[in-house]
């Protein structure tokens, strides 16, 4: 069966602090977040750019996290009032993928892989590996 997986990696500044959590970390600082996105694809797929069937789905829609906080991104904001949950890399990851999921076609299985520092980096995919 064929199969395209593409991926892509972006950057986003932002500052967040981990509630309830015994430690530094529940005071406000801030990350150079790292984002990989993997969509993997048995099938071609039509994109709001591209009406053929001719892609997994467009970069854009994989890297809306890593826009402008005031244009529906992560850069530059505060993911506290970003996002719905608590903010830890664990959660970050889910979030990303779950948002991804809801622009891209369904067929599409992604995982999403976020550091938080250059060392320390969480993996999420909602797929049994």
């Amino acid at each position: 069966m064929p199969t395209w997986t593409l991926n892509t990696e972006f950057t986003f500044d932002a500052a967040h602090s981990i509630g309830g959590y015994d430690g530094k970390c529940a005071r406000m600082h801030g990350h150079t977040y790292r984002v990989r996105i993997s969509a993997k694809s048995h099938t071609l797929n039509p994109s709001k750019y591209l009406d053929t069937p001719d892609m997994v789905c467009d970069f854009n829609e994989l890297k809306w996290a890593g826009k402008d906080s005031e244009k529906g991104g992560f850069d530059h904001g505060i993911l506290d009032e970003l996002m719905p949950v608590n903010t830890t890399a664990e959660r970050i990851a889910e979030y990303i993928h779950k948002e991804t999921k809801s622009r891209i076609p369904g067929n599409i299985e992604l995982t999403v892989t976020v550091w938080e520092t250059e060392n320390s980096w969480v993996e999420y995919t909602d797929k049994d590996v």
